[in-house]
């Protein structure tokens, strides 16, 4: 990625500056629960959860803290529920701008609008939109806030890791700082380095998939404007600035523009402020005052590895699988990985589960990698047709989408990122024909209101018994762990979402809020043996 940035940019959140540890000095290396490799949003996320579940957890990143420039910049409802269980949101929802609604425009004319959130009783909103950095900001305000409650995280700025050796029990590091090298080793080490991931690189494994070679600009420009806030995407835009054009608001006044600039550019003189500002004054009209605030050249691919867990090394985020931002799946799907692993590797560390749960993980979230790179290849192949035929084809689904609504769902500005639901996992147990398909085995729970508050706030702490108008004890013992039960009455919208046609409900949650098993009734060993089965010790005794 090619940069201009503004010169008050060069100075970004410094978060954890470096500070010589006292395992530099130690004759031999010393030995930690798990390790955390990179300071981005995904490995500052993992390693808060792990902390706020009293697993000790060392983050280490090449540098002290948030990078520079926008960047990821829509966080998706799913995101902002783990950022609320993990105490985060709040800043998150009060500095970013949220939004439900998108429009979709061809050359001058509107060809449709949508809204991402119409149902009513979700504590958040479809989307915020907020730069990369204050994300990081308000991860890192978390973590303070739970070190100060006891929670065993330590953050490393300027600790690059040069080397990584694995073995039958543990990993070890080679570690350079500003002090010089030192070694450390982990029982487990978790990668969330980014999509160049070195240390990827370092244990010599593929990162297999497309690479498209179509070139974006991004123009982050400081302005008042009054555009409403929603999505805007222009096919073929009349203003000439790109191919496609994206506006989308930010806060502080900043608004991300996206130009598609084609093939074989010459990046260096479209990086020139001059040929930046004809394109955004093309596209805003004359008279308008901005500032250039940031600015990039991207290109994408769509990529992962073909597993995420190597023995004690697990890799979560970009450094596991890569998509084009079209449906903003890339942040919000690393987000969904350390909902995935954070409370496995918690259970297997604490000897609760056998170390075969982590296989989960890998085939959960490989079967969500390829779901968002099926979504996000189909997105970019119909905002870049690659033939003539392609784009005549491209071309007539945009006439017909003006006049009839069938032919919007063929429209393809980006299918905006959702949460997996891990169908055939082999860690769901049974299921009920009677209630809602969006709710059976596998699935996120949807949020609700529910006893004075929201569905979700109650629920994630670790597996819970939740119960609609049916009978339980109020709490089940089995396999090492203590499920509680979340009594509940029915209402509208737990009928909707929950009961369907079913007279009442017992769900088995899990901790990262997807449903592990319902049944219309309680039944003691049904629930037991499902519990075994969703912590990867199915058939084991109570």
């Amino acid at each position: 990625m090619t940069e201009l940035v503004q010169d008050r940019y060069k100075v970004a959140f410094r978060l954890y500056p470096y500070a010589r540890s006292p395992d530099q000095d130690a004759p031999a290396p010393v030995r930690h629960k798990v390790i955390v490799v990179g300071g981005g949003p995904i490995g500052l996320a993992i390693a808060l959860d792990l902390g706020r579940r009293g697993v000790p957890v060392l983050l280490l990143d090449d540098h002290e803290g948030a990078g520079l420039g926008s960047r990821a910049l829509c966080f998706a409802k799913r995101t902002l529920e783990i950022c609320d269980r993990l105490g985060a949101a709040g800043p998150m929802l009060a500095k970013g701008v949220q939004w439900n609604l998108g429009k979709v425009f061809h050359d001058d004319r509107l060809l449709y609008e949508f809204n991402l959130l119409p149902e009513g009783g979700h504590a958040f909103p479809a989307f915020i939109n907020l730069q990369q950095p204050w994300f990081e900001k308000f991860l890192h305000d978390a973590i303070l806030t739970a070190q100060a409650e006891g929670a065993p995280i330590e953050l490393r700025g300027r600790n690059r890791v040069d080397a990584v050796t694995p073995g039958a029990d543990h990993v070890t590091l080679e570690v350079t700082t500003p002090d010089g090298p030192y070694r450390l080793q982990a029982d487990w080490l978790i990668a969330c380095d980014g999509a160049r991931s070195p240390l990827r690189g370092m244990l010599g494994l593929a990162f297999d998939g497309r690479v498209f070679e179509d070139n974006f600009l991004i123009a982050d420009v400081k302005m008042k404007a009054d555009f409403p806030t929603e999505r805007w995407f222009w096919f073929e835009p009349h203003f000439k600035s790109g191919d496609s054009a994206l506006l989308h608001k930010q806060p502080d006044d900043i608004w991300r523009i996206d130009f598609q600039l084609g093939w074989n550019i010459d990046r260096a003189r479209e990086l020139e402020p001059a040929r930046i500002r004809a394109r955004v004054d093309a596209m805003l009209g004359p008279g308008v005052e901005y500032e250039l605030d940031w600015c990039s050249i991207y290109t994408f691919q769509c990529r992962r590895m073909e597993r995420f867990r190597h023995g004690r090394v697990l890799f979560a985020g970009d450094s596991a699988h890569q998509v084009s931002p079209f449906g903003a799946r890339g942040a919000n799907s690393g987000i969904q990985d350390v909902d995935n692993l954070a409370w496995k590797l918690a259970l297997v560390v604490e000897g609760t589960a056998p170390e075969a749960l982590l296989d989960s993980y890998d085939a959960e979230r490989v079967q969500a990698a390829d779901e968002n790179i099926l979504n996000s290849t189909r997105a970019t192949d119909f905002i870049t047709p690659k033939s003539p035929v392609s784009k005549l084809f491209r071309n007539a689904v945009l006439q017909l989408a003006e006049h009839l609504p069938f032919a919007r769902t063929l429209v393809n500005s980006g299918r905006l990122s959702v949460p997996c639901t891990h169908d055939g996992s082999a860690l769901n147990g049974p299921d009920h024909a009677l209630m809602p398909a969006r709710t059976r085995p596998g699935s996120p729970c949807p949020d609700a209101p529910a006893a004075g508050g929201w569905l979700l706030a109650q629920l994630g702490r670790g597996f819970t018994l939740m119960t609609i108008d049916a009978e339980a004890p109020e709490r089940l013992t089995a396999h090492g762990l203590t499920v509680p039960r979340l009594a509940l009455a029915a209402t509208p919208e737990l009928t909707a979402r929950y009961l369907g046609a079913a007279r009442s409900a017992v769900y088995l949650i899990r901790p990262d809020q997807h449903v592990a098993a319902r049944w219309e009734g309680y039944d003691e060993a049904a629930v037991s043996a499902a519990l075994a089965r969703a912590i990867g010790k199915e058939g084991a005794p109570c």
